[in-house]
């Protein structure tokens, strides 16, 4: 009887081979769990420290003294690093915010002030205005106050304006001796309105006759008196008139008006050359100014 055999030195090769390859296997699949895992861990802890850098009641503090904790061993710290360029970043943009808010303000208020200096500018503090007429009508026979002027000039200045009746006014205006005081400086409008009308009356002088109808130059003046010894001639405005024989009347008017720049207290008022040919009628004969 032979003895049995034992396993032959082929299976035995076989059977170290398979577990070396399964021992093999199970290290590697370890070593894999083993290093998934700990870069798992490395991946959350960054992270955490990543997102710890940005947050946290500590940042606004940070940034207030930005400028104060700067170190060399916090120029080495990364999330220190992070924080710094943020902290320049946010400060950077809160800066620039604020100068534009503040521009838009200033602006605003600027052209807010221009705007209501603009209308006070325009506005006068009083309204001014006055408009003087003749102190008779057609109908009437003309009336006439002649004063000579008070210092040298020319022409012969007319006194008797109507102030208050018909079309005539004074507003924070006064009238003095056929003069208009001015109460405030400033620019003024100034106008004026002579009516000169003659006609033939059989009872006069045949010589006085001639002489009225020989042409004459009807001349109209404006002047102002000021502290300045002599009257200051503002307009004048004139004609050369010559009445037919035939005509038993003759009308002309002469009218000028200007812009100028007066001072408070001085005195505007209208001289005429021929006054004994000038006819007050209201509607024709008128004077006046206002600021504007």
């Amino acid at each position: 009887m032979l003895p049995a055999a034992g396993p032959s030195p082929g299976l035995t090769c076989g059977l170290v081979l398979v577990g070396a390859v399964l021992l093999q296997s199970v290290c590697v699949a370890v070593t894999f769990l083993y290093f998934t895992n700990e870069l798992k861990q490395l991946r959350d802890t960054y992270s955490k420290s990543g997102i710890a850098c940005l947050t946290g009641e500590e940042m606004g503090n940070f940034i207030q003294n930005l400028d104060l904790i700067e170190s060399e061993d916090r120029v080495a710290d990364p999330c220190w690093q992070v924080k710094w360029h943020l902290g320049k970043l946010i400060k950077k943009m809160m800066s620039r915010s604020y100068e534009e808010n503040v521009s838009a303000v200033n602006a605003e208020k600027a052209l807010s002030l221009s705007q209501s200096e603009r209308l006070q500018s325009h506005a006068p503090i009083h309204r001014i205005a006055a408009h003087l007429t003749g102190s008779s009508s057609r109908k009437n026979s003309p009336s006439l106050r002649i004063d000579s002027l008070p210092r040298r000039g020319v022409g012969h200045k007319i006194s008797n304006w109507e102030s208050r009746k018909g079309h005539s006014f004074l507003y924070n205006v006064e009238l003095r001796n056929g003069e208009l005081v001015i109460p405030q400086t400033g620019f003024y409008y100034i106008y004026s309105q002579t009516y000169f009308r003659f006609r033939e009356n059989e009872n006069e002088d045949s010589d006085l006759l001639v002489q009225i109808r020989n042409p004459k130059q009807l001349v109209q003046y404006v002047y102002k008196l000021t502290n300045y010894p002599e009257p200051i001639l503002l307009m004048k405005s004139a004609r050369t008139s010559c009445w037919s024989k035939k005509a038993e009347y003759g009308l002309y008017s002469i009218y000028q008006g200007g812009v100028f720049q007066l001072k408070s207290e001085d005195r505007i008022f209208v001289s005429v050359s021929n006054s004994d040919i000038v006819d007050m009628d209201k509607e024709a004969s008128f004077f006046g100014a206002f600021m504007v």
